[in-house]
């Protein structure tokens, strides 16, 4: 189309869209659970560039991870920030949003409520650890009811491994007065036999929860496909 000899760039921008398909207008108006995985991830990006609106910057990033949001959980900063238009801070606030959910939704599997068995323990672990490419070791601190007051995240580590000083873990116990603790690492490769150094930390613990009157009530290693449980497996010195 010509005006003044120019020609006139089509408008592409969600301003120009109907106001019902405006995916802020359309959470106001039908709730979030109305929108599609773009459209939540659009005002969450707020504006696009000169070539793409926020939706359309929302499916490139959903693109990258086919879809997939877990995959999404787990990627750098960077690699988001490759997409042009999405900065530090578009990524870090796509970041963020994806913790609370995953926040979330450990907090429903687990909360408050009385640790029951491994199963529940390792299903509320796993989406808590499920973004980490890489090792991580946390702790689990239980009141005398059996409830959990705490959870805590003590070291991390590179892909095949990390590092914990027990002392830090039965020091944060008696600070929360916890009467029990069940202690936990994640398997990034997905392989979740022990190693002869996790069967090492496991005694070491045991040992010195003893020592405390701290009850270990379990090690959990955890992975993208199960668990292996050191209590299940008669693995824990009681």
């Amino acid at each position: 189309m010509q005006a003044g000899g120019k020609l006139m760039k089509k408008e592409s921008g969600i301003k120009t869209w109907s106001k019902d398909d405006r995916p802020r207008e359309k959470l106001l108006k039908k709730g979030p659970q109305a929108l599609t995985d773009s459209e939540l991830m659009a005002i969450l990006i707020r504006i696009g560039n000169p070539k793409s609106n926020a939706i359309e910057l929302a499916r490139q990033i959903l693109d990258s991870v086919q879809n997939n949001l877990h995959e999404l959980g787990k990627r750098p900063l960077r690699e988001m920030m490759k997409i042009r238009g999405i900065g530090e801070a578009k990524a870090m606030t796509i970041a963020a949003a994806l913790e609370l959910g995953r926040r979330r939704q450990s907090t429903m599997s687990l909360g408050k409520s009385t640790v029951k068995d491994s199963r529940e323990v390792a299903g509320y672990l796993r989406s808590r650890l499920a973004d980490y490419n890489y090792e991580v070791f946390g702790v689990l601190y239980l009141n005398q009811a059996g409830r959990m007051n705490h959870f805590e995240v003590m070291s991390q580590g590179g892909i095949t491994g990390t590092v914990v000083d027990p002392r830090l873990i039965f020091k944060r116990a008696l600070e929360i007065e916890a009467v029990s603790i069940i202690v936990c690492h994640n398997h990034p490769s997905g392989n979740l036999k022990p190693s002869k150094a996790d069967e090492i930390l496991t005694s070491k613990l045991s040992e010195g929860a003893k020592l405390l009157d701290i009850k270990l009530l379990d090690h959990i290693i955890v992975g993208d496909n199960g668990y292996f449980s050191f209590a299940d497996e008669g693995l824990l010195k009681r």
